[in-house]
């Protein structure tokens, strides 16, 4: 509920802040919605590897008999499901508040799922790296927005075309790097995810 709420204030107070007119807005809208996505999964995903430090359960799950990357996919299909919660929240706001229109949200969808899935599975996987340290919140953050800024620049920039008025044809390109973000990074967890929990 927490990130939730953090996520629709910063949507609100951004547009209190930068809202001119609705051309402006449209411009404006892409940007807001993608850092409240960033800030809301950044929490969700520091928050699901926070618990698995009390009371060391995460011994407890490496020592379980289950393959280590099901760990993984479980983690991430878990942030996964509730950052597509807050962003079925967030998106109606945002609309609502910049005023847009209802016929690019379809497609903005997808580009949020894509680019959420490929955030979360970044997120994920280093969250595992930072989970021994004491400062994970800030390692995570290090770490993580670099290697995802591609695609999130991707998401802005194939949102910002759709809510001016561009086809869905003239974004496929952003699209298709999205999905093979996504690729990467689940094959990467895949493969990499032992090892970065290995002492």
């Amino acid at each position: 509920m927490t990130t939730a709420f953090f996520a629709v204030l910063v949507v609100v107070l951004s547009s209190l802040a930068f809202y001119l007119d609705r051309n402006t807005a449209k411009s404006i809208a892409p940007g807001v919605l993608w850092v409240a996505v960033v800030f809301a999964g950044i929490t969700s995903v520091t928050r699901s590897w926070g618990r698995e430090r009390e009371e060391d359960a995460l011994r407890g799950l490496l020592l379980s008999p289950i393959p280590r990357a099901s760990i993984y996919f479980g983690k991430l299909f878990g942030n996964l499901v509730f950052l597509l919660a807050v962003e079925v929240v967030l998106v109606p706001i945002v609309a609502l508040l910049f005023h847009l229109e209802l016929e690019p949200l379809l497609p903005t969808s997808v580009l949020l799922l894509l680019g959420s899935f490929g955030f979360v599975s970044a997120g994920t996987l280093f969250g595992a790296l930072s989970v021994q340290t004491r400062a994970r919140d800030l390692v995570l953050s290090i770490v993580v927005f670099p290697l995802v800024t591609p695609a999130l620049l991707g998401g802005v920039v194939a949102t910002r075309e759709l809510f001016a008025g561009a086809p869905l044809s003239e974004v496929l390109g952003w699209v298709q790097i999205l999905a093979a973000f996504d690729l990467v990074f689940l094959g990467a967890g895949y493969l990499l995810f032992d090892a970065l929990l290995s002492d």
